[in-house]
């Protein structure tokens, strides 16, 4: 029995021995942390300085989730970004722009309607000239594009019926002359009224060939029978520039042949074609747009053709478009959009000129927050119409720019290309 204990107890000896050796082990190494925290106080207090540096950066949430905030680089960025986030422009360089300003209210959008539309020349104003017998070209005064006022001769022709006619009528003008130096005491009615016929028919004659009447009474003037040659000139009949002139020196031109074709581009016509139904909120004088050249041309509803083709079933609208500088060409698609009687609809909307695409796609305009400061800011398209688009994203009575938004986005641009290269 006491054997048994004397074994226990030595046994428990042995168990307890790893304990102290490892609370000793322990203790020396506290030590020596201890001294060594002594030995370098002032790394110990860095350390506190960058901790405390790093906890400063980061922000709590509601929940308790770590938020990492800006580093000294990132808020340096974030400093800029508010700079290049708005433009300052003083008045001269808001002149220069063409910056215009609007306040931003809720106004009627008017319906349209949109229809497929082909550029002519306008009708009213392009004249064509043409000989009325057959004729032989002898010489052109004008070219194609060329320009050419009214009266000037466009070219010279020759034809033997004309010469016939010419001969005519300085036959019949000499005996006119003759009865009326006589008087009617001497000759017969007859012959006086025969006289009078005869000179009025061969003047006729002359200019249904194509003789101006200058040039008929030029030649009555001379009463030279050598000058019945035959020889015209068909002369211009507006002002406007040459587009077609397909003819060639020398050529034999038939009655009718279209020798020159002249037109006044100031002014063109727009054929659209609208649907059955449609037709019914169309007037004349309605407004129109039209989509060419990358932009929007106002124009006005001329005429509504009275009767619907019969192919298409569709009805024409002719619109009048005023052609500056000549850039809209006849043959040309367009799209066109025509103001319906309807009533507009009341809708926060803008001109269509005050939206651009900002760096990232969306839709943004400018607004001022002072006097010569402007910002951008992101809205929501709804739909557009007769210029103005319907937007969200901003209350009515900010100001707004509607000229000049992509000088303002182009100094913005300025601003961050420096920002990223400083």
């Amino acid at each position: 029995m006491n054997k048994q204990i004397t074994i226990l107890i030595f046994c428990s000896l042995l168990l307890s021995l790893p304990s102290w050796a490892t609370a000793e082990t322990g203790h020396d190494h506290n030590e020596k942390q201890q001294t060594a925290h002594e030995q370098q106080p002032q790394d110990h207090d860095h350390a506190d300085e960058a901790a405390l540096d790093d906890f400063s950066g980061i922000n709590l949430g509601e929940e308790g989730h770590e938020e990492k905030g800006h580093d000294d680089h990132g808020d340096s960025h974030g400093g800029h970004d508010e700079e290049k986030s708005r433009v300052e422009l003083s008045n001269a360089q808001r002149k220069t722009a063409g910056i215009a300003v609007e306040v931003l209210q809720i106004r009627p959008m008017m319906a349209e309607i949109q229809a497929p539309g082909e550029i002519r020349l306008n009708a009213y104003a392009t004249t064509k000239a043409t000989p009325r017998i057959a004729a032989q070209v002898l010489a052109r005064h004008k070219r194609l594009g060329q320009t050419v006022k009214k009266g000037q001769p466009l070219v010279t022709l020759s034809s033997v019926e004309m010469a016939e006619a010419q001969g005519a009528l300085l036959v019949a003008d000499i005996e006119w002359r003759r009865v009326t130096k006589l008087g009617r005491k001497v000759v017969s009615e007859r012959r006086y009224v025969e006289a009078q016929v005869a000179r009025q028919q061969a003047y006729a004659r002359v200019r249904a060939y194509g003789m101006t009447q200058t040039q008929t009474n030029r030649l009555l003037k001379t009463g030279d029978p050598a000058k019945a040659t035959g020889e015209f000139k068909l002369l211009s009949g507006q002002d406007g520039i040459v587009i077609h002139d397909d003819f060639t020196v020398g050529e034999l031109v038939q009655p009718g042949r279209v020798l020159f074709e002249i037109t006044d581009p100031a002014t063109v016509w727009i054929e659209a074609r609208l649907s059955v139904g449609q037709e019914a909120s169309i007037h004349s004088g309605a407004q129109a747009r039209i989509k060419a050249n990358s932009g929007w041309i106002n124009g006005k509803v001329l005429q509504l053709h009275p009767m619907m083709d019969e192919v298409t079933r569709t009805q024409g609208v002719r619109i009048e478009l005023h052609n500056e500088g000549g850039h809209l060409h006849p043959g040309r698609f367009v799209d066109v959009r025509l103001q319906t009687d309807e009533a507009g609809k009341l809708a926060l909307a803008v001109p269509d000129t005050a939206l651009i695409r900002s760096p990232d796609g969306d839709w943004q305009l400018f607004i001022e927050t002072q006097p010569g400061t402007f910002e951008p800011k992101e809205v929501d398209i709804l739909r557009r119409n007769a210029g103005l688009v319907e937007i969200e994203g901003l209350e009515p009575g900010v100001r707004i720019v509607t000229q000049g938004v992509f000088f303002l986005q182009s100094e913005l641009a300025k601003a961050g290309f420096a920002v990223h290269n400083h």
